[in-house]
């Protein structure tokens, strides 16, 4: 029955828009906890912590929830240790480490926007790393559509490039950890349950965050109430939609369901407008846009975008 529901092409757009919206509302809710807990931007011990706590408590609500639904304590198996400990390295430990150190130097709508091109990163990860896919023409178009939207992004009146590393430089390395993390995604979840794998390399990344930012000298005051609800909303995103896109890349190709990542910029920039007030809408970002957009189109140009094939 599960197999069937999520199989189900309605279905998997309803699930994958619902996963990159939540993953777009990220960005600006990751700088309204820095400016509610005090954290500066190059206070990076301080971020790491409040990196490390959201993502365990995000794995607890997972292993919560995951044991709830099927009655029983969700708990690894031996086998299970080696890809929970890869995905940890990769998808929490890798890729947020980057993301919230580099979302610190730069604005939500860039962040926001860097994090929509993580669909043709994972494209290329899976068709030259994984030999999960086979690339075409379309695909390669997307590919460049997509980094061309960032460099236009970039540009200041299209004349001089501006690029910071420690700021779009480093959203961009998360990126790569996170298309790494799906391929393997892909491959674990053919041999283990998608929601303990999910709810367990969440917990332990998240531990090794925290500890890392502790021993760098970081701290985290757990006193401000609308701080600790925006770490819980935090949280609840990472759960819910990590563990629904891991049961989807189980049953589906990875470019299949990495296209949906469209999304999480218009998102993005719609809410880091609302919640920061940042200038969301220049003719830089809206060309950006353009350019990710028909990227994405180029990429799922197939008869069938949702093909149940899941090699």
């Amino acid at each position: 029955m599960k197999q069937k529901f999520f199989k189900k092409p309605l279905n998997v757009v309803l699930i994958a828009i619902f996963c990159t919206a939540l993953w777009g509302s990220a960005a600006p809710f990751i700088k309204t906890g820095y400016a509610l807990f005090d954290i500066a931007s190059n206070d990076t011990a301080s971020i790491l912590v409040f990196a490390g706590l959201r993502f365990t408590l995000a794995g607890v609500l997972v292993i919560v929830a995951g044991s709830k639904i099927q009655n029983k304590i969700l708990l690894p198996v031996k086998k299970s240790i080696k890809a929970i400990f890869v995905l940890s390295i990769f998808q929490t430990m890798g890729q947020y480490f980057f993301y919230y150190v580099g979302l610190a130097h730069t604005s939500g709508v860039n962040g926001a926007i860097i994090t929509g091109t993580g669909a043709f990163i994972s494209l290329l990860v899976a068709a030259l790393v994984f030999k999960y896919e086979r690339m075409d023409l379309n695909k390669v178009t997307g590919c460049m559509l997509g980094f061309m939207g960032i460099v236009l992004m970039n540009m200041d009146d299209f004349a001089s490039l501006k690029v910071s590393f420690l700021g779009d430089g480093l959203v961009l390395c998360s990126q790569l950890c996170s298309s790494f993390s799906a391929s393997f995604i892909k491959k674990y979840t053919q041999s283990f349950n998608a929601v303990m794998l999910s709810g367990y390399q969440f917990f332990v990344g998240g531990i090794l965050l925290t500890l890392i930012g502790i021993l760098m000298g970081g701290s985290l005051l757990l006193t401000n109430i609308s701080g600790m609800m925006v770490l819980i909303y935090l949280a609840f995103v990472s759960a819910c939609a990590y563990t629904l896109w891991g049961i989807l890349l189980s049953y589906h190709p990875v470019s299949k369901i990495g296209i949906f990542n469209c999304l999480i910029p218009v998102v993005g920039v719609l809410l880091s407008s609302l919640i920061l007030h940042e200038e969301a809408f220049s003719m830089n970002i809206v060309f950006a846009l353009i350019f990710i957009s028909f990227g994405i189109y180029f990429v799922s140009k197939e008869k069938d975008p949702l093909t149940m094939d899941a090699s």
